[in-house]
């Protein structure tokens, strides 16, 4: 005879123990108190991405009043908050819900296989201190790992690579001990990375150069809310943050949806503010007008106009060209121009990676993701017990995560009030069409798209870039729908419980 190990089993597995992971953990731990969980955690500490990058000026491009939770004000005086900041305050959330002990470190999960019969998935995970093998079952998988590799940025390839004498660094894998007092540095790259690494360098190196294909539109922002701080001192912390919140809601919205509907007067806004920032006859168009519309990609926030500053003051410039080779001593321009460095950043973009590059089984069958369609956009058809949590592309990330963990909570409690075990979106007209599911034009995304699920031409397949659309699908709605499908797992049906 033999006898095997029984499987730890929970009611929901969280992947990921950044800003989604800790959010969905709170709100269950609210919302939902009974329910078994644990979140897993292929790194060794929290936090995510404002744990993972270590680049100088890290920080975040959206205002921490949307990008915070709705439950846990936002009480710094930075709106505009950079990484130890973010990283404190996810922290403390993680110590006032008790979430710490539920979060398991150095467990990556490889596989997910889910059975009809028990209504459960099966992980198998890896210990990546260890190299250890477990397995845990769970009624429900939450992937709150968001969309890209931590493991790997994207860098193109570039002809010469091998022959610079200098150092070459990708953000994503900033060593710790890299000393650029001095150096003259070259930033390949115009979004956010890029232009937050900048102005951070700038002061220190002897120079820094922006060197991009296209150019990104950049907006100078302040780093402070004053209307929040001020608020703050007269109504306290949770009346001012509620009250800043909807403000920002309603003017991130309406400055997105002037861009949609007015895209030329946007560009004209855009281009005189910037050429307000700006050294006296500098070339903008040639280094500050894209050749797309904004808000087709997200537009570049810099805090106190600082990429500006160091552009004023000589510290920093910018280049519109494309790379020829790299040579010995730096990078040769299709233009013949070389621009000469001791160190090259590659802040060149993300590798997009969908339920951290898990694989995904459902009675055998293997998900393929690029033929599901997503529900709601936080599930898939035909992939029962399963969510993800996917933010905004034109707005705070956290202000949908919020309302997808809110949905989730209530389908959860919608299925114990019922009895039911299982829940699976099924498509009504198999021949809908589809679209991709991110309609976004950043290289990120556009590079991915064949590896993501799509989304329909209709709702509930449409995936909704509009929180105030949102708030309705996911918070005001009933959770029932002709396409969502509830039963019971099979063998409880066969013994009649």
């Amino acid at each position: 005879m033999t006898t095997s190990t029984p499987v730890e089993h929970l009611d929901v597995v969280i992947i990921g123990a950044g800003i989604s992971g800790i959010g969905a953990a709170r709100y269950l731990k609210t919302e939902n108190p009974g329910k078994t969980f644990a979140i897993l955690e292929a790194r060794g500490t929290s936090g995510g991405t404002w744990d993972l990058f270590r680049y100088p000026g890290i920080r975040s491009d959206s205002d921490l009043h949307t990008f915070g939770y709705e439950f846990k004000p936002w009480r710094d005086k930075q709106s505009i908050a950079d990484a130890p900041r973010i990283l404190s305050y996810l922290r403390e959330t993680i110590a006032e819900n008790g979430i710490e002990p539920s979060i398991r470190y150095h467990h990556k999960l490889l596989s997910a296989a889910w059975s009809s019969d028990e209504a459960r998935w099966l992980l198998e995970i890896e210990r990546t201190d260890t190299g250890e093998r477990t397995r845990l079952s769970a009624g429900w998988l939450f992937n709150a790992g968001g969309y890209y590799r931590y493991d790997e940025g994207f860098t193109p390839r570039f002809e010469g690579r091998d022959r610079f004498a200098g150092t070459i660094v990708h953000p994503q894998h900033w060593p710790e001990d890299l000393d650029y007092a001095g150096k003259r540095v070259v930033v390949i790259g115009s979004g956010a990375t890029a232009v937050t690494l900048i102005p951070a360098m700038a002061g220190t190196a002897a120079h820094v150069t922006m060197l991009q294909r296209t150019p990104t539109y950049v907006m100078p922002v302040p780093r402070e809310d004053k209307i929040a701080n001020g608020l703050r001192k007269i109504l306290g912390d949770e009346r001012a943050y509620a009250l800043t919140r909807r403000k920002n809601i309603r003017k991130g919205l309406a400055v997105w949806q002037f861009c949609q509907k007015f895209p030329k007067t946007a560009r004209g806004l855009i281009r005189y503010v910037n050429k307000k920032q700006l050294p006296k006859d500098y070339p903008v168009d040639e280094h500050f007008n894209p050749p797309y519309d904004p808000w087709d990609q997200r537009l570049c926030a810099v805090p106190g106009g600082d990429l500006f500053a160091a552009i004023r003051k000589g510290q920093a410039d910018v280049v519109t060209d494309k790379i020829k080779t790299f040579t010995e001593k730096g990078i040769l321009l299709e233009s013949g121009r070389e621009l000469e460095a001791d160190i090259i950043v590659t802040a060149t973009g993300l590798n997009l990676q969908v339920f951290g590059g898990a694989k995904l089984s459902v009675d055998g069958k293997p998900v393929i993701l690029p033929e599901t369609v997503a529900y709601k956009g936080m599930m898939l058809s035909d992939v029962p017990n399963a969510a993800f949590a996917i933010g905004y592309t034109n707005s705070s990330w956290t202000l949908k995560i919020g309302l997808l963990c809110e949905h989730f909570c209530r389908l959860l409690a919608h299925m114990d009030t019922h009895g039911y075990d299982v829940c699976r979106p099924v498509l009504a007209d198999p021949d809908m069409p589809t679209k991709p599911f991110l309609d976004f034009a950043a290289g990120y995304v556009q590079r991915a798209l064949d590896q993501l699920p799509r989304q329909g031409d209709r709702m509930p397949w449409l995936t909704s870039m509009s929180y105030h659309s949102d708030i309705k699908l996911l918070r005001a709605d009933d959770i029932t729908d002709p396409e969502l499908h509830f039963s019971r797992a099979k063998v409880r049906e066969a013994v009649g419980s």
